[in-house]
């Protein structure tokens, strides 16, 4: 009967209402808005902004193999879908969240490569707006779907590395 009710209730996964690639791309916004208001002026060394384009490409290759991930266990990416399994294998081997640390890598390594020190700073409020809008109901979810088997994975493996 519990089991009939959390399947029931598995219509809409955890329940996340804003999708977090959209927060970091809000707050990315807002950066550039900050920018334009309050500009920094800082020019990075070649040396540096390449590294930023090379961190921007590194998240892009790291998003497209974790997308791939979850179309071959067949459950969903999107934190508003149901999840058929917990992931723990590749880098949920290191971290319950490497979609999320993924996302960060394009703000810091944009803000590298265009010298923009408020594109760099967005990542922190991204994260923390994730982890509330995201994160905690994820978590939630995954613990009353999985039970004890999602409870010793988050034992295992820590939320962000």
């Amino acid at each position: 009967m519990e089991m009939e009710s959390v399947m029931e209730k598995d219509v809409r996964g955890a329940g996340v209402k804003i999708p977090p690639p959209l927060i970091y791309i809000l707050f990315m916004l807002l950066a550039h808005v900050n920018e334009l208001l309050l500009p920094i002026g800082i020019t990075f060394a070649p040396v540096i902004t390449y590294t930023g384009l090379a961190l921007v490409i590194t998240g892009l290759i790291v998003l497209l193999s974790l997308l791939l991930q979850f179309k071959r266990q067949k459950t969903a990416i999107e934190p508003w879908q149901p999840t058929s399994s917990i992931i723990k294998t590749g880098l949920y081997k290191y971290s319950r969240n490497p979609v999320y640390l993924a996302l960060c890598t394009i703000p810091v390594g944009l803000g590298l490569y265009f010298s923009h020190i408020w594109l760099i700073t967005s990542v922190i409020p991204s994260c923390v707006c994730v982890y509330y809008v995201a994160i905690r109901p994820e978590e939630a979810y995954l613990r009353r779907k999985f039970g004890d088997e999602y409870i010793r994975y988050q034992k295992q493996v820590r939320r962000w590395f």
